[in-house]
Parts: C-alpha cells; sequence; structure tokens
C-alpha cells in the first residue's frame, strides 16, 4: 500500500502514541496506522490529515482525548474462552488453592482483566469462577476490567455478544449463561454480569492509581496487550503490574509473550498446558512446591541463551569424566533445552488456537527434528496440516506418532479423521477398530463406527456400535465433557446418537 503521508511524520506519530498509549505500530504496519488516523482525524474536525498529527504531537492531550484517539488505534479482536489452555491451569491448579485459602481467611479474592476489550475475557471468568465457588461466597470476588477504548468498555458492560464470539466454546455455555436477544445476539445473565466491574485505565500511564493498589490483585490477566508496545513501555507497565499484586500472586499472558526480559521480577512457573508467572521473594524459589498432580517447575528468570553461555566451560583432559562438574553442566543444558522446545510448543499450541496454522507448522518443526520422541508436537503438527487441507502431510506425521507411541487411541482416533476426510473409508475404519481394541470404552470411536457403518447402510454394524456408545455413556453425568472431544459433553452424544439410532 502506498502511504500518502511521509513516513518521517509516521514516525514521530508511532512515538508519540508509544509514549501515551504504550502502543507501538511498526514500520510495517504504517498503511494501517494512517488507515486509522484518517478516520480519527475527521472525528477531531481536521480536513488535513498532516495538520492534525503534527496538532497531536504538538499539544498535551485530554483524557477524553486520549480515549477518542484509542478508539481508532487499538484492536478488539476476541472471543469467550480464548486460549483456552491458560484458563484450564487456572480452573485446575491456581483457583482451587486460593479459593480454599479465601474461604479459610475470610479474604477477598481480586482479579484484574488488563485490556478486557469487549469483555469475553472477563466474563469467560465469572462463568469458570461461578461454577467453582460452591464454597465461596460470591459477594467476596471482584473481577475488575479495565481497557483504554471507552467504545469496547461501552460494549462489554452492555453483555450482548453475536455467534463469532461464542466461535471455540459448547453451546451448552451459551445456553446456561446467556439470553437471546434476537436473531445472533445473545445478553450475559444477570448474576455473571454483576461480578465484573469495568473500568477506563491507560496501562501507559505513570501511575495506575488509585484504581490498582499495591499488593491488593491476586490474578492479572493481561493477554495480547503487552504485544502491541514498545518494549520500554511493556517493562514499565509489568513493573506497575507487579507492584499491583499480592504476595504469591499470578500473572497469565498470552503464549506468544512469554519473555525473560519482559518479566524477570517473576518465578515463571512451567504447567503441562501452559506457563504462568507467579510474585514471590526470590529466596523463597527453592522451597516453591504444587500438588503432585501438578507439572510444576521453576524456570530460572534468565534468558536461555545466557543461561548456556553462563555455565562453566568444559576444559578437555583425561580426567573429563571423573569430573562431577562436567555431568551437572551437561544435565543443565540438556534440561535448559528442554524447557525451550517445551515453551516453543506452547507458542505453537497458541497460535494453533487462534488459526494461525503456518506459523504454528512452522514452529513445531523446529521441536520435532531435535526431539523425534514429542509425541504432542507430532499430533499437533498432524492437526495442523489438516486444518491447512493438507492431509496427506496430516497422515504422515500422525503415523509418525503413533509409530512412537503405539498404545495412543487418541492418535489412531485423530488418524481415523483425517482418513475419513480423505475419503479413505476402509482406513478410518481400520484406525478406530484399533482405537477400541486399545481402549474398548473409547466412546466417540463407537460413535464414528456407527456413523459410517450407517453411511455404507451396514445397519446392523451401525446398531451395534449405537448400542454400545449409549452404553459407555451411562458412565459419564450430562454435562461431562468426553475425551478426544474439546467441547462435546456426554448429554448432547447422547441426543445426538437418539436421533440417528435406528431402533
Amino acid at each position: 500500500m502506498k502511504l500518502t503521508i511521509s513516513k518521517e511524520l509516521l514516525h514521530q506519530f508511532s512515538k508519540f502514541v508509544s509514549e501515551q498509549m504504550g502502543l507501538y505500530f511498526l514500520e510495517e504496519r504504517f498503511g494501517e496506522l494512517e488507515n486509522r488516523i484518517v478516520i480519527a482525524s475527521q472525528e477531531f474536525g481536521f480536513k488535513n490529515v498532516e495538520t492534525f498529527i503534527k496538532w497531536l504531537i504538538s499539544h498535551p492531550l485530554t483524557k477524553n482525548q486520549i480515549e477518542a484517539l484509542a478508539c481508532h488505534l487499538t484492536v478488539g479482536e476476541t472471543y469467550f474462552f480464548r486460549e483456552k489452555s491458560s484458563l484450564d491451569v487456572l480452573k485446575e491448579y491456581v483457583l482451587p488453592e486460593l479459593i480454599t485459602s479465601c474461604q479459610k481467611d475470610q479474604k477477598h479474592l481480586t482479579i484484574w482483566s488488563a485490556g478486557c476489550c469487549t469483555g469475553e475475557e472477563p466474563y469467560s471468568l465469572a462463568i469458570l469462577l461461578y461454577e467453582m465457588t460452591s464454597r465461596l461466597n460470591l459477594q467476596n470476588i471482584t473481577i475488575l476490567a479495565t481497557d483504554i477504548n471507552p467504545a469496547f468498555l461501552k460494549r462489554a458492560s452492555e453483555g450482548v455478544y453475536s455467534e463469532w464470539s461464542f466461535r471455540n466454546i459448547d453451546s451448552c455455555i451459551k445456553e446456561k449463561y446467556f439470553k437471546k436477544k434476537k436473531e445472533n445476539q445473545f445478553e450475559v445473565l444477570p448474576h455473571i454480569k454483576k461480578m465484573v466491574v469495568f473500568s477506563y485505565l491507560n496501562l501507559a500511564n505513570k501511575s495506575f492509581f488509585p484504581l490498582i493498589n499495591n499488593n491488593s490483585i491476586d490474578i492479572v490477566l493481561c493477554r495480547n496487550v503487552l504485544m502491541y508496545f514498545a518494549l520500554e513501555q511493556a517493562k514499565e507497565a509489568v513493573k506497575k503490574i507487579f507492584s499491583s499484586l499480592v504476595e504469591g500472586g499470578w500473572l497469565i499472558v498470552s503464549p506468544s509473550e512469554l519473555s525473560q526480559i519482559l518479566f524477570p521480577q517473576f518465578t515463571t512457573i512451567n504447567f503441562s498446558k501452559a506457563i504462568l508467572y507467579k510474585k514471590e521473594n526470590k529466596q523463597d524459589q527453592e522451597l516453591s512446591f504444587f500438588p503432585e498432580n501438578t507439572i510444576g517447575q521453576i524456570i530460572t528468570p534468565y534468558n536461555i541463551s545466557e543461561t548456556i553461555t553462563s555455565l562453566p566451560k568444559y576444559q578437555s583432559n583425561e580426567n573429563t569424566f571423573n569430573d562431577k562438574s562436567f555431568f551437572v553442566f551437561e544435565d543443565t543444558v540438556q534440561k535448559t533445552l528442554e524447557l525451550a522446545e517445551q515453551n516453543t510448543y506452547i507458542q505453537a499450541q497458541a497460535l494453533y488456537e487462534q488459526g494461525i496454522y503456518q506459523e504454528t507448522i512452522e514452529k513445531l518443526l523446529t521441536i520435532s527434528t531435535n526431539n523425534s520422541n514429542h509425541t504432542q508436537t507430532l499430533i499437533l503438527l498432524a492437526r495442523a496440516y489438516a486444518n491447512q487441507g493438507k492431509l496427506d502431510k496430516a497422515i504422515e506425521w500422525c503415523q509418525k506418532a503413533i509409530a512412537i507411541n503405539k498404545l495412543d487411541e487418541g492418535c489412531y482416533y485423530l488418524l481415523a479423521t483425517i482418513f475419513q476426510e480423505n475419503k479413505q473409508i476402509t482406513e478410518a475404519i481400520a484406525a478406530l477398530n484399533s482405537a477400541i481394541y486399545i481402549n474398548p470404552n473409547f466412546v466417540l470411536a463407537h460413535f464414528s463406527l456407527a456413523t459410517l457403518a450407517l453411511e455404507q447402510e451396514k445397519y446392523k454394524n451401525s446398531d451395534k456400535h449405537f448400542e454400545n456408545a449409549l452404553l459407555l455413556l451411562e458412565a459419564y453425568k450430562q454435562e461431562e465433557l468426553l475425551p478426544y472431544s474439546d467441547w462435546l459433553t456426554a448429554g448432547r452424544l447422547k441426543e445426538i446418537i437418539q436421533g440417528s439410532y435406528r431402533r
């Protein structure tokens, strides 16, 4: 796109916006920046865009003017239960301990959604907490949601959303916590809406106070926000977020924002599904522990390459293999590299969840070439290729995963799904039978065999597998999610079967 505003002036404006709001526009985004500022100039009453930019740069802006400018410069792309892996860690490991502690000590639980956009994130948190807080009075919970864009805050406080905001969640969530207003419009129910307090806040301000007090927040979610900040502004915002957290408080950012440069004051906690940052006394790091069913380990808060280069140098001599320091060095490097690969996988998983499949593949390939036994990497590669429509590649990577772990029924189920998409029905049936051989109680495999048999008009086989699936579903609660189904509940699958089953 050819620019009509000079690059020099756009550089000046980009620097101004960074200082005022923390937002940073690289030169590659100057076309987007120009489009946005043209529209903003009209709202501010200027006929000439360059005159408008020069006026902005040379005059101190009021809060209302910054808000109006933010309406044109900030991005509003989000949806309910976005980046589910982080929310799963919150639900499974972080919140249960906090809820128990709040109940025991009669404390207030405060969660801050920083950069809440149009409200999908804080309402997702409210729904999550509502389903977990049978042990805690909801009056003792506050979800504070802030944003620099007043238009976003207005929409968030109204709490009305289109189908697009529900694109990655099961329909039962929408049915349970939203009421339909008109076609494709759904409003958050009042008891969920009142759990969230919305307020204007500019993360680039010198101080968050008095809205955010020191040592007052238990959890901060600042996801997909810092990526739009210049480095120095991001560091300053992180410092203020750190001071706002209670001792032992948690910070959650997007996987694509994980950085040892931005968060050196935090302890980095590596769970199996996501990486979180924790505020704790550095002297207590070695004493940190998590429940036995977590995969929680502390990652030293330094850049990985710095960690490796700072290790003692290996000196070759005849006594090398009697030197314990060599083995310590070798083991430390190996663990550091493993953590680097795990971080890469988590970032790739976040890209996959956002539908950015090519970048997902590029990241994952750097892992798989170094560690061919990384099964979850191979599976995610297969899924990414399948979503690109490259089914032969998807089959190849899925088969590599099976070659490593021949007893993983999930791999066979995924392979069957890809075979079916590729019109290889015989191969799909064989893969499903393998999954059932490994796990006879695999509900979805029985259901898939039933539907394939039904399509082939093999009604006897179809009925047999539908009966097996219905029988196995009796062991599940109605609202329970089925293994390998993402968001399909037992109750919903039962309804589907009852609508298809020829009895």
